[in-house]
């Protein structure tokens, strides 16, 4: 089986979204689409999922100059889920890892 959700994304801006409309955010692979998404996170948790919506987050560009000249790399592309549950359910990232 396909591995569709990477890891929960936790932060203090995401934490308000759990609290008051009920939003996770998750960083998912990126050729997963929404319909995967939404089974995979059902599947998971056990929780009703009522909308996704998906991000793509470009990697920076990092240039480093070095003694034989410049080094360019770029970090990796990232795609996000954000995740609208039912109003009774809740995901407790803690218990269910």
């Amino acid at each position: 089986m396909k591995t569709i959700l990477v890891k929960p994304l936790l932060t203090e801006k995401l934490t308000l979204l759990q609290e008051k409309q009920n939003k996770y955010a998750f960083q998912v692979t990126k050729g997963s689409n929404k319909i995967e998404i939404k089974k995979a996170v059902e599947d998971k948790y056990g929780v009703t999922v009522t909308g996704v919506n998906t991000s793509v987050k470009e990697g920076k560009v990092k240039i480093q100059m070095t003694k034989k000249g410049l080094l360019v790399g770029k970090r990796d592309d990232v795609k996000k889920a954000f995740v609208t549950l039912k109003a009774d359910d809740t995901i407790d990232f803690l218990k269910n890892t």
